[in-house]
């Protein structure tokens, strides 16, 4: 039985919707007082009625709006014990036809934003005694590639080599930096991209379907538990085997 997590102080950046409102969800109903931000605010005050958890409208890809979010779990729950950085944003371009706002867009957000995410709440994970950062990075840059995802896969491998030397420099205020890697997760986005993708997907995948956002949220929960506090540096893969395979036919008997 893993230590409970009730009474923790959790912010999730970009949980108003899809593996955010995912992880969200899992902490809130482990009993951690749940912070989300998210840039629409109506669907992130839809969501943080349906989680009971706080919220604060903020962009990640700025370092005030980072710092008002902190700020603003600190003042209603008297900390931050954990830090979910996981707004993420994935448009889809082909490398030729990519400009420098689709690039600074998606930089600004998923890499700008986790870095600024844990920088704005370092003095309160320190604070702690217990501190965690979990970043939501991807299977797609660091392990695998998708046609159209150059500058996103750029990103998410991006987000990996912060981590490793910000576990390195924060592991003296006893804060623990680690990544979950999802792999094809059903969210409002893959429906966006049609049913011929997903049947695809669910075709690649060794289990045979698409993981749900809270198989990423019991990733993150366990990373935030006292029993995971001698990781830290780490990735941890959640796709149901999608990366396994060398070719299609490993899947056909």
């Amino acid at each position: 039985m893993f230590t409970s997590v009730a009474g923790l102080s959790v912010l999730v950046t970009g949980g108003s919707k899809g593996i955010g409102r995912g992880i969200a969800r899992v902490f809130a109903r482990a009993g951690a007082n749940v912070t989300i931000t998210g840039r629409d605010a109506s669907s992130l005050e839809r969501a943080a009625g349906e989680l009971g958890a706080a919220f604060v409208a903020a962009d990640v890809a700025r370092p005030e709006d980072c710092a008002r979010a902190a700020r603003a779990a600190i003042d209603r729950f008297g900390g931050i014990d954990v830090l979910c950085a996981n707004a993420g944003i994935f448009p889809g371009a082909k490398l030729s036809e990519l400009t420098e706002a689709d690039v600074d867009d998606v930089f600004g957000t998923n890499v700008k934003g986790t870095i600024f995410s844990v920088q704005a709440c370092v003095p309160a994970l320190a604070a702690s005694g217990r501190g965690r950062v979990i970043l939501t990075s991807s299977i797609t840059g660091p392990i695998t590639g998708f046609p159209g995802w150059t500058h996103y896969g750029a990103s998410k491998a991006a987000q990996l080599g912060f981590l490793r030397t910000a576990a390195i420099e924060l592991s003296g205020q006893g804060i623990t930096v680690n990544a979950v890697l999802p792999g094809n997760i059903a969210t409002e986005g893959i429906d966006e991209l049609g049913p011929g993708y997903r049947a695809s997907m669910e075709a690649s995948i060794p289990l045979g379907r698409l993981g749900d956002v809270e198989d990423i949220g019991n990733a993150c929960l366990f990373l935030a538990t006292k029993e995971a506090g001698y990781i830290t540096g780490q990735t941890l893969v959640v796709d149901g085997g999608q990366v396994l395979p060398e070719s299609p036919a490993a899947l056909a008997g």
